[in-house]
């Protein structure tokens, strides 16, 4: 496979150099933990909506979702899809109500609700979680790079985790979205490019019908199997709603409606650009039709069209990718540890600068952590599988009382601990079934030809939805269990009353022109730079297909950075003379 050339180093380079320009800025912009952890509220929803598309986001889809696609073909649309129908629920259902329960962090209501108690619980297994789901999007571009890059796995583990590990502990919450949302430019861009290369290449779809006729089926191969779909759907709808930085970009902006914008909008992206990620994998089944790893799918066809410069730009979308989804995840993880743990446990009377530097430390130790243990992922099977295995044992029972105790007034904390131990540890017999019954056969002395010993495992279909089933289950059900005190029932009522009122107009905070004016000044200057850097890249092959699509995809950077920033300085400038 064709690697990487000295040109591309330099793009990546200035790329890099870019984003830290961002993330010192707002070093200097954020003061304290709130401004740190939730952007002090006033997060605009176009900036927080594509942030929340872009943690979602991650190498992961370049990877695992590219692999289905080699294999199997539109099917990998079918999947990805899976992301839409937690957006419009969060939209439909639950947007307004984290807006109105005024947090820093997305454990922090459960104390009111649930009690002291359940929030150390659920923060120290929540964090368990996360961090086993971010290793796997660590380890996603650690073999992204590796693979165009002469840098062995480790090495390029290591290097990425430090580089976000950087960017993410400087600005706060404020950096992480803007940059989410320079970030994305820099994929669409990338992406469109490739796009008709690739189809180009592949002589079309009709040439790919030629080779591989059912990959144009979107219920293709045993990831089209109702079944599993149904189950998989089931399973990306509770972990997206439960994920904690979905959940933190819809209390950071203004009020309720912004909120259901940011996911309305997330889910929008999510419906038409899977399209731009999936047949290009595609295309490499007939224009690289024996790759020995098929998840290297993407990254293969990328280095065999895009030429030296334009493949520097891929290598940095896709490094973006996954740098949008961890430093989110390090943001608001540390916000968690800092807010819910440190804060509550041991330093309650900490002041706002002293609780920032902790978030900030803590920040580095979460980037550390992950970055290590992501050097073992390999031996789980892989990115997709390691991520569908994590999530079924530990998101599902977590997900379950984080948002049904927005909606549910009777399950107690004695609900929230039960559902998770139950879940958790039912997903794990049913995940590790063959292993554990020979354990047992063996160690009771059973007979091979026992019932017990013959039981035969769920599938996975199976045991995540008996999971799903078990976890809700229990959670509404036990709640008859444990009798709350009049204090704690006051509580809880005054919560639901809380989620039931609309924001006062003294609630919702608002943004000063003049901040507004250098945000549209730092995006505007930033796109401009971003298209001006594709455009250079570009002239290199300017007499080739690349080079004509890379111009004109630049340029078309170049005048919408120069119209934003003119519409908003206008759009401030009204504003400052109506004052």
């Amino acid at each position: 496979m064709e690697t990487v050339q000295a040109l591309d180093y330099l793009v990546f380079g200035i790329y890099l150099a870019l984003m830290a320009g961002v993330g010192i800025f707002f070093g200097w912009f954020v003061k304290d933990m709130a401004g740190y952890f939730k952007g002090g509220g006033v997060i605009p929803w176009p900036v927080a909506g594509i942030s929340n598309y872009m943690s979602m986001f991650s190498t992961f889809v370049f990877v695992a979702y590219a692999g289905i696609a080699y294999e199997h073909g539109l099917v990998a649309l079918t999947v990805i899809w899976c992301t839409v129908p937690p957006c419009i629920l969060a939209a439909v259902v639950f947007a307004h109500l984290w807006r109105r329960a005024e947090l820093t962090t997305p454990v922090e209501y459960l104390e009111v609700r649930f009690g002291r108690g359940a929030r150390q619980f659920f923060s120290w297994s929540g964090l368990v979680m996360r961090v086993l789901d971010n290793v796997v999007r660590m380890y996603a571009i650690g073999l992204f790079l590796a693979t165009v890059i002469p840098w062995s796995l480790e090495t390029t583990i290591l290097v990425s985790g430090l580089i976000i590990t950087f960017y993410t502990v400087i600005g706060g919450l404020w950096a992480v979205t803007v940059l989410d949302t320079i970030q994305f430019v820099v994929l669409l861009l990338s992406s469109l490019i490739l796009f008709p290369l690739s189809v180009s290449a592949a002589g079309g779809l009709s040439g790919v019908a030629e080779v591989v006729p059912d990959h144009l089926g979107f219920f293709h191969g045993p990831k089209g199997a109702p079944l599993w779909l149904l189950a998989y759907y089931v399973m990306i709808m509770l972990k997206y709603n439960a994920n904690w930085a979905f959940i933190q970009r819809l209390y950071c902006v203004r009020d309720e409606r912004a909120a259901r914008k940011v996911a309305w909008l997330s889910g929008f992206l999510f419906l038409v650009t899977p399209v731009l990620f999936v047949i290009p994998p595609l295309a490499a089944r007939v224009v690289l039709p024996d790759l020995p790893d098929h998840e290297m799918a993407y990254v293969a066809i990328s280095a065999k069209l895009l030429p030296p410069g334009l493949m520097g730009m891929m290598l940095a979308a896709m490094f973006s990718a996954t740098m949008s989804s961890l430093n989110s995840e390090y943001n608001v993880m540390a916000g968690v540890i800092t807010n819910d743990i440190y804060r509550r446990l041991l330093f309650p009377d900490a002041g706002p600068s002293h609780l920032l530097w902790v978030g900030r430390i803590f920040t580095v130790v979460i980037g550390l952590g992950i970055t290590v243990g992501a050097m073992y992922v390999g031996g789980v099977g892989g990115a997709f599988e390691a991520n569908k295995l994590f999530t079924g044992i530990l998101a599902i029972p977590l997900a379950v009382p984080l948002l049904l105790g927005l909606l549910m007034r009777r399950p107690t904390s004695l609900s929230l601990i039960l559902s998770i131990v139950v879940g958790s540890g039912l997903a794990l017999i049913l995940n590790f079934w063959q292993p554990i019954q020979a354990w047992l056969t063996s160690g009771l002395g059973l007979a091979s030809d026992s019932v017990f010993a013959r039981l035969a495992p769920l599938s996975w279909e199976s045991a995540t939805l008996v999971t799903v089933a078990v976890s809700v289950a229990v959670f509404a059900a036990t709640g008859v269990l444990q009798r709350r005190t009049p204090a704690k029932q006051a509580d809880v009522d005054g919560f639901f009353e809380k989620l039931r009122t609309p924001l006062l107009p003294e609630q919702i905070p608002s943004i000063s022109p003049a901040v507004r004016k250098r945000l549209a000044l730092l995006f505007g200057g930033s796109f401009v730079i971003v298209g001006l850097l594709y455009v250079g890249v570009s002239l290199v092959s300017i007499f080739e297909y690349s080079g004509i699509v890379g111009t004109i995809a630049g340029g078309a950077c170049v005048v919408c950075g120069c119209a934003t920033c003119l519409l908003t300085l206008r759009k401030t400038q009204e504003e400052e003379r109506s004052v």
